[in-house]
């Protein structure tokens, strides 16, 4: 078939041909930031899910369900090594701008943009990597204290109250929350917490790994009050079956019940795993429909696929030991695994793995479901540990 008609797109937060299984969510969010807009109480919502689950592509797909109706969005990516004022500066300064450009919030919003130029001056020595263009001088007093948890609280405010003035909302669109420092994601929950007070429009959508809701809570104990944590998991067999055929039909194609029931499988519905495995089906079927045949030919380029890029990339990240902790829970399968079994594989003490289990907490690679568990943030990477450490070298 036709390679330049493949449909399918696999690749970090783009977006499927069909996004299925997410509308009831997507939903939710809109009826929220409606609700915001008129002054209604709405809930923060933080999505918590696995690696491949798709958090990104619906962070992305709910900011432009909201820019369709008008609310003002600020999106960012949290990365390792970056600060959350300086991520938030600059996207916050455009939202301004375009709120200035309303006649009846102009005034506001220029206040939230000396604002925010007191912010920027402010924190400039503690955050040294904030970069922000200043449109206005600061104004004495106003977000320009230099401590963050007050400085960022005076900030949102002020543009929660040129928002109002517009008739709109304000949302923050903000993906890989999990990498942000925990002073820092105190000081985002009390500035949502003091607009939410005062009912000005200002809410977060943000996405992160499971870990997230536990750092949410150590950051401040109120923070399961303020936030809905849907969880983003693999999609259910309907759906699943639907991302796939989908964009067949709308090409011409079908496909068996049988391949398709292989594709579900071997994927475990998880977002992006269906996206690679149809556009190997694709390219490996000479003709419609596709067979279960080309699905089993298709797994030996989809798995080749995703060992050099989804999973390589992060195994390439880890120390010599981190390695080898991982690969002892892959010994114990997918997991969840207790620490102690781990430690029993690698014949050590549970305590002498601590740092090493912190360590990959850290870098995104396992987090703990429950005290004492740990298990992988990658799907499937248990079976991928067994084909890049193969034998038993690795324990030595």
């Amino acid at each position: 078939m036709d390679p330049v008609r493949n449909p399918f797109a696999p690749g970090a937060g783009t977006r499927p041909p069909e996004l299925a299984g997410r509308d009831a969510l997507r939903e939710a969010v809109r009826v929220a930031l409606a609700r915001l807009r008129l002054g209604r109480a709405a809930k923060s919502v933080l999505m918590v899910g696995l690696r491949g689950v798709g958090k990104t592509v619906l962070l992305d797909a709910m900011r432009d369900d909201a820019e369709s109706k008008g609310i003002q969005t600020v999106r960012v990516e949290a990365p390792e090594q970056r600060s959350l004022p300086a991520l938030l500066a600059p996207e916050l300064r455009l939202a301004l701008l375009r709120l200035s450009r309303n006649a009846k919030a102009k005034d506001l919003a220029e206040r939230g943009l000396r604002a925010l130029a007191g912010f920027a001056s402010a924190l400039k020595a503690t955050y040294a990597d904030i970069q922000v263009g200043l449109d206005f001088k600061p104004e004495p007093g106003l977000a320009d204290n230099g401590d963050l948890e007050h400085d960022l609280q005076a900030l949102l405010e002020a543009a929660g109250e040129a928002a109002r003035k517009a008739e709109t909302a304000l949302t923050l669109f903000v993906d890989e929350l999990q990498y942000v420092e925990e002073d820092e994601l105190a000081a985002l929950i009390t500035a949502l917490h003091r607009t939410s007070q005062r009912s000005l429009p200002v809410v977060l959508v943000g996405a992160g790994l499971p870990q997230l809701r536990g750092r949410m809570g150590k950051a401040k104990s109120y923070a399961e009050r303020m936030f809905d944590f849907p969880e983003i998991g693999p999609l259910p067999r309907d759906a699943a079956a639907r991302a796939i055929a989908k964009p067949l039909s709308d090409e011409g194609v079908e496909i068996t019940d049988e391949a398709l029931d292989r594709i579900v499988e071997v994927t475990g519905g998880y977002a992006y795993f269906l996206q690679q495995w149809g556009k190997h089906a694709w390219d490996v079927a000479e003709a419609s429909p596709i067979e279960v045949e080309d699905v089993d030919n298709a797994s030996i380029t989809a798995i080749a696929a995703l060992d050099e890029s989804f999973f390589r990339v992060r195994f390439d990240r880890l120390t010599p030991s981190e390695k080898r902790y991982l690969r002892a829970m892959a010994e114990l399968g997918p997991g969840p695994h207790r620490s102690g079994d781990i430690a029993d594989v690698l014949d050590r003490k549970v305590t002498s793995l601590g740092p090493t289990r912190s360590q990959l907490i850290t870098k995104g690679m396992v987090w703990s479901p429950h005290h004492g568990d740990t298990a992988f943030t990658v799907p499937l990477f248990d079976e991928f540990m067994h084909r890049i450490m193969p034998g038993d070298d690795w324990r030595s």
